[in-house]
């Protein structure tokens, strides 16, 4: 049986714009192409669509799932691959929302008793499940920006690399302590911590308003990106999104 275009993107959530991208970066064609023009798709595609989402889930650009597609030999063994690999992921995000919430656990105690965060007095526990790779991974969206960041990392010590994951991750949860007080994302408060996130970026290279909002907009569309925020504070990648888009329209335009 084969399905039109229009149903298998009802079926998946993912638009007829996106699959008729990947049909014509070769990444998904379709089985058959009606008499009407329209794109029809059988089980095989289908499979290979759930492939597509599941690595994109992952954090992958298309041009690396384009590559492990190319290479994988048999589809159930690469998808008890995939499968293992969720799981990771799943793990990681269930260590790193813990970690969060004992985090919030601890700010809002010591705000009402007046005493020091318990968690400060071992600062790694600030940080389980943060990974500096994932970083890395997630930049792929960005050629010349992660080429960038490859060669500045190559002459870092694994500790150097860690520290900066450690202070992406408290960025992250002082935002999402702005976002919770209220303050809206082009908010003073906000916009300084914006700064200072951009001023971490272009110590890399240049980054343009453009770029920038860009890099704003894959904090929602980047799946790991996204994940991250949200395991932080529901709400976070679509705040930090925001800010950003304030930060490029009143520093960068």
């Amino acid at each position: 049986m084969d399905w039109p275009i229009a149903e298998v993107a009802r079926m998946s959530g993912v638009t007829a714009r996106t699959l008729r991208h990947y049909d014509e970066i070769g990444l998904l064609p379709p089985v058959r192409i009606g008499a009407n023009g329209h794109r029809y798709y059988g089980q095989v595609q289908l499979l290979r669509l759930q492939q597509i989402l599941v690595l994109r889930a992952l954090g992958l650009g298309l041009p690396e799932i384009g590559r492990v597609l190319a290479e994988q030999v048999d589809e159930v063994e690469a998808l008890r691959g995939h499968h293992r690999r969720l799981l990771a992921e799943r793990d990681r995000l269930d260590t790193l929302a813990g970690t969060v919430s004992r985090t919030i656990a601890d700010l809002e105690r010591s705000r009402k008793d007046g005493t020091a965060m318990t968690a400060i007095n071992r600062p790694e526990n600030l940080f389980e499940g943060v990974e500096p790779s994932q970083y890395l991974q997630s930049l792929r969206d960005f050629p010349e920006h992660a080429e960038e960041v490859v060669r500045t990392v190559a002459g870092m010590s694994p500790q150097d690399l860690e520290a900066g994951q450690r202070e992406r991750t408290a960025q992250m949860i002082r935002l999402a302590e702005l976002m919770a007080a209220g303050h809206a994302a082009g908010a003073a408060p906000v916009q300084a911590e914006v700064d200072v996130q951009y001023r971490a970026l272009t110590a890399l290279r240049a980054v343009t308003a453009d770029e920038y909002r860009a890099i704003g907009r894959a904090c929602v569309d980047n799946a790991a990106w996204h994940a991250a925020y949200e395991a932080v504070a529901p709400g976070l990648a679509a705040y930090q999104r925001d800010a950003i888009a304030a930060y490029a329209d009143a520093r960068l335009a």
